[in-house]
């Protein structure tokens, strides 16, 4: 058996999960050396929400932040995660985004990709897989993990053969929400052992109070590796705390021979960062309601903060009991982005007008038109009839039907463009991005903001 590896996931999901992916890649330098001689398989640094968040919310380049953290950790594989064809953002890109993307964040540093859709349609992580191969990443094909009549241990050994078909250098099982149990991981991961020829990683978030345990049980069955953050950005919402595997596999055939003095240091250190950066204020420790309704952590507190929009916080119980009504008229998705926010939203609606389905949004309609992928079930048929009447869902992957947008990216980008990265991040996010390279323009020229603003008739091209 092979030595146990261990992903850190401290400067990704752990800050993402915890306090709305409010960390600085200044608050990351100053300790990078420290995390690079630790041992770790892989560091999980970029992908997720944290491109949106860098432009959106920190006024950072992501390009140059993934650049800025290769240059610094020089023994230990960077990986990232990505949202199959919808890359870093929130809806479909067509192939000629998608291919840019992947070269570019494997030219910029990424070792290893991890690749996943939300709705566990194959068709939409096919491309990607393929371009980071050729890029020469290590390509990881993840399977999102939720229940339901349909997703059964049959279901996921059928998923996980299909990606190695593909090309999978490995198979994450990723848990967003804590619902697989110690002895479900145990059955699944020997089973996947004897399906599949690659590596098996495990992926949890700590929200339901069973990941450790489920960790321990996936080991003992054969699991590679597993993603832990440093304790004072673990547990709650993000993944487990690596120092405790330490101890407790400590003279096994899985000892990870990490030091626990450096770790303390690592773990004070990002405590005084979270107090720093964090805009949460309530932690969510254990939520045993996530067994109950599958809501993942960051899910959770979306809906609070949209039903308080509404001064409609006395619904929550209802809008938590019509999550998984609306999940099962929709054929089971799993909950994670952009799903859980497509249900979310669609359940808030039901409650608050009165009537199931009387007012949809128009991400729920594009996903009963097929747009998001193949569902994992049949949605019910009233249902969509209700929301589409009589028009037919499209059968082919969703990506095939979108026009290129690289040449016309560029074209609007116009004299914004500093290097060839910029296309990509506008491609992604026009409006969000024009904002922020206007902003490095100003800084750049010291244009005085304000007056700036008050400019008449600025030409910028905001597309939808």
């Amino acid at each position: 058996m092979g030595k146990l590896k261990i992903t850190d996931t401290t400067l990704r999901d752990a800050h993402q999960s915890l306090f709305a992916t409010r960390m600085k890649t200044e608050d990351m330098i100053p300790v990078a050396e420290l995390i690079d001689n630790v041992g770790y398989h892989s560091l999980e640094v970029w992908g997720g929400a944290t491109f949106d968040s860098c432009i959106r919310y920190l006024n950072e380049d992501p390009w140059i932040r993934l650049r800025t953290l290769r240059k610094h950790f020089k023994r230990t594989k960077l990986q990232m995660l990505l949202r199959g064809q919808n890359l870093v953002g929130y809806r479909h890109y067509p192939d000629d985004v998608v291919e840019a993307f992947v070269k570019k964040a494997v030219d910029n540093g990424l070792d290893i990709i991890r690749i996943f859709d939300a709705l566990n349609d194959t068709r939409n992580m096919e491309f990607s897989m393929k371009v980071a191969k050729e890029a020469g990443a290590h390509v990881q094909g993840a399977i999102s993990y939720t229940i339901s009549p349909v997703h059964n241990i049959d279901f996921y050994l059928k998923m996980a053969k299909e990606l190695e078909e593909l090309g999978a250098d490995s198979i994450c099982i990723k848990d967003m929400a804590g619902l697989l149990t110690p002895y479900d991981a145990y059955e699944l991961v020997s089973k996947l052992k004897k399906t599949v020829n690659v590596p098996i990683q495990m992926h949890s978030h700590f929200t339901s109070g069973m990941a450790d345990m489920m960790y321990l049980k996936a080991i003992e069955a054969g699991a590679d590796v597993i993603d832990t953050a440093i304790s004072s950005l673990a547990l709650s919402t993000s993944q487990p705390a690596i120092e405790p595997f330490v101890v407790i596999l400590k003279g096994t055939e899985w000892d990870l021979g990490f030091d626990l003095e450096v770790l303390s240091k690592l773990s004070k250190y990002f405590a005084e960062v979270k107090e720093k950066r964090s805009p949460v204020k309530k932690e969510i420790k254990i939520d045993t309601n996530v067994l109950i309704y599958q809501i993942p952590g960051g899910m959770m507190s979306n809906l609070i903060s949209q039903l308080q929009e509404q001064n409609a916080l006395d619904r929550y119980e209802e809008v938590l009991k019509e999550i998984p009504r609306v999940r099962e008229d929709l054929g089971y998705p799993p909950l994670v982005t952009p799903t859980s926010q497509i249900v979310g939203i669609q359940a808030v609606m039901n409650v608050l007008f009165g009537e199931r389905y009387k007012v949809v949004s128009k991400e729920v309609k594009n996903y009963v038109k097929g747009y998001y992928g193949r569902p994992p079930a049949p949605i019910k048929e009233e249902i969509k009839k209700k929301i589409i009447g009589d028009e037919e869902p499209i059968t082919v992957r969703p990506a095939d039907l979108l026009p290129p947008e690289l040449e016309k990216a560029r074209k609007e980008l116009n004299g914004y463009m500093e290097k060839e990265e910029d296309v990509l991040t506008y491609a992604l996010f026009p409006q969000v991005a024009m904002k922020f390279f206007r902003d490095r323009e100003a800084k750049k020229y010291k244009i005085d903001l304000d007056y700036w603003d008050s400019l008449p008739d600025k030409e910028y091209v905001y597309p939808i």
